[in-house]
């Protein structure tokens, strides 16, 4: 791990936790995932349709019943960060760079791929080893609007989106930012997985625990004042709902800043629209995200955990070859069924984006 304001590393030495996952643990989730795939490969249909978006009962009641079967080494490696960096990365699950095949060019072709029995090698494999640790720490769920509802997401640069605010972007530094701020039911926690990532390309981490605020920059951030609205990837319908102030920071127990919890993203929020009082106590809180900030660059059969409450991701700019060799990370969210959200956030309504959680009836 290195800090991305080097100099100030010394001064400010936050740490993110390392795990090591058990060799037999790794091997009894990629031993398990290859029996869901073989079972699935002999079920009668279409291939294509049940990997589509991962949902199909069948699968889910696999895993739902395969789950039960992971050692406790497994659950306890991926279990949610605990330190004040809010962030952990467990190492590693073996894998080769030749199983997966070529990095695709789009989310849409790696879903593709998945489902044809010729070209899926090992991605759709991962896909189930993805979603088996998902599901023994908590409720794996997706998007509907969001990479065609699909449960794991492919994280992969795409031609065309070189200078978005989003994961296919590249070529600028995707800003840090909480996963889905949007949404009241954005995940707990966010799992990423690297399957290649040849040129380092960093993912960065920044905690609301580490960063100094004074008293009254706390109360103006925590003071419902702007919208956050959804990003790119899920188009533009959400002019169509009412666009609810939601705090930027709060705490679980109001005199305790180490149990700080944010919503930050400030890509998709109008800053413009507050005053220059707010505006400033949210710069300085941008300031000390950056400030605090760590770079991961994650190796292949690495996983990142992210406190989706307490820590927010971004990425450096890098420059994509799209030949077939790019950095390729898969992603699930994570609810975590011991931990709720505000009251006040039942009343937002989520823009129209509809959560896709097929396992919500069995958790």
């Amino acid at each position: 791990m290195k800090s991305v304001l080097s100099e100030r590393k010394t001064l400010h030495p936050h740490e993110i936790e390392r795990r090591e996952l058990p060799a037999e643990a790794g091997l009894a989730v990629r031993a398990l995932a290859d029996r869901i795939c073989t079972a699935l490969d002999a079920t009668p249909g279409d291939p294509a349709e049940w990997v589509r978006t991962l949902t199909d009962s069948a699968l889910i009641a696999r895993i739902d019943a395969g789950v039960s079967e992971l050692p406790a080494s497994l659950r306890d490696a991926f279990r949610a960060p605990t330190s004040n960096a809010g962030a952990t990365i467990v190492s590693r699950l073996p894998v080769t760079d030749e199983e997966f095949g070529p990095t695709p060019s789009g989310w849409s072709e790696a879903a593709a791929w998945a489902g044809d029995r010729e070209r899926r090698a090992r991605s759709f494999h991962f896909d189930i080893v993805m979603m088996l640790i998902a599901r023994a720490v908590g409720e794996p769920f997706g998007w509907a609007g969001q990479q065609g509802g699909r449960l794991v997401n492919n994280i992969l640069p795409t031609p065309g989106h070189e200078y978005e605010q989003s994961g296919a972007s590249s070529t600028i530094l995707l800003s840090p930012h909480s996963e889905d701020a949007f949404h009241p039911h954005r995940a707990n926690l966010l799992m990423l997985a690297c399957l290649r990532n040849p040129d380092e390309v960093g993912t960065t981490l920044s905690s609301v625990r580490q960063v100094e605020l004074t008293a009254d920059q706390r109360r103006l951030l925590s003071t419902p004042t702007l919208p956050i609205l959804p990003d790119i990837s899920y188009g533009d319908g959400h002019q169509r709902y009412p666009a609810p102030p939601v705090p930027t920071i709060w705490c679980e127990s109001p005199d305790d800043a180490d149990d700080s919890m944010l919503r930050y993203d400030p890509a998709y929020t109008p800053l413009d629209d507050a005053d220059p009082e707010f505006r400033r106590a949210y710069a300085h809180l941008t300031a000390e995200l950056e400030r605090v900030c760590h770079t991961a660059a994650l190796e292949p059969g690495e996983f990142l955990l992210v406190d989706n409450d307490v820590a927010v991701h971004g990425r450096v700019p890098f420059t994509a070859r799209y030949d077939g060799t790019d950095r390729w990370l898969k992603r699930v969210n994570i609810r975590l069924p011991e931990r709720g959200r505000r009251a006040e956030e039942a009343k937002e309504n989520g823009y129209g984006q509809r959560v896709v959680a097929p396992f919500r009836a069995g958790a």
